[in-house]
């Protein structure tokens, strides 16, 4: 049923930056768009931004105006709340002049840098909080190297923490130089710096720490303490991997 006072689907899924309006027409009459769970075929379908929900192929879509999703790559020194009461540079320093209420999505220590998500789409960021939704952050560290083979193998089989037990998602060595290595984690935990504990557990500390990927998103070029939008098929990846 078309929506009173509602906006074309074709214009609402152009907005959303999901196409152009000629194109976004040819994914409805493909049969690739659906709204409230029924494939809608016909242009003139009238959809509420704020109350339909639209998929393409399955995946949804924010058509909401209201909505905001943005990466940004914290810069070390940086503290992973909008405010702190010892006046130590904050998230916010680097938000611009946006009036929206914005989560951040997990958190960063003061001296890890890397990928961090702010959103004022409360659903989205506790679903990718959360560790039962299960959404992989990739971590980058330099520790002290080589790595030995058989530190792979130990942290893939999973170590004891004070707090309990911690099982990876994946562990690779990216480089195995000296006097230093890069190794990558992936793992859906958020417990307090458990990656740095992790690496800690088996004798090889992290010199620096970076997050570089948020489920489907990556930090890519991002640059230190510079914020960028994410696309509209990023935030439909990032539903997906949360659930949506």
């Amino acid at each position: 049923m078309d929506v009173p006072g509602g906006i074309r689907l074709q214009k609402a899924l152009a907005q959303a930056g999901v196409a152009s309006r000629r194109a976004s027409e040819e994914l409805i009459v493909e049969g690739r768009v659906s709204v409230d769970g029924h494939t809608v075929r016909r242009f003139g379908a009238r959809v509420d931004p704020e109350t339909s929900e639209i998929r393409v192929d399955g995946m949804l879509v924010a058509i909401s105006p209201e909505k905001r999703y943005f990466a940004l790559h914290k810069p070390r020194g940086v503290v992973s709340t909008m405010w702190d009461p010892e006046g130590r540079p904050t998230l916010a320093d680097y938000t611009g002049n946006t009036e929206d209420r914005l989560f951040h999505v997990g958190r960063l220590d003061t001296e890890t840098e890397g990928l961090i998500l702010l959103t004022n789409d409360g659903e989205l960021a506790n679903r990718l909080t959360h560790p039962s939704y299960q959404v992989v952050k990739t971590y980058v560290a330099k520790v002290p190297g080589p790595v030995p083979r058989e530190i792979g193998r130990r942290i893939r089989a999973g170590i004891d923490l004070d707090d309990g037990p911690v099982k990876v998602d994946a562990f690779r060595i990216v480089d195995n130089g000296e006097p230093h290595a890069l190794v990558e984690i992936q793992l859906h935990e958020g417990r307090k710096h458990i990656v740095r504990r992790l690496l800690e557990a088996v004798d090889h500390p992290a010199i620096d720490l970076a997050r570089s990927q948020i489920g489907p998103v990556g930090i890519n070029t991002l640059k230190p303490g510079t914020m960028r939008a994410l696309t509209a098929s990023e935030v439909s990846e990032l539903y997906t991997a949360a659930g949506m």
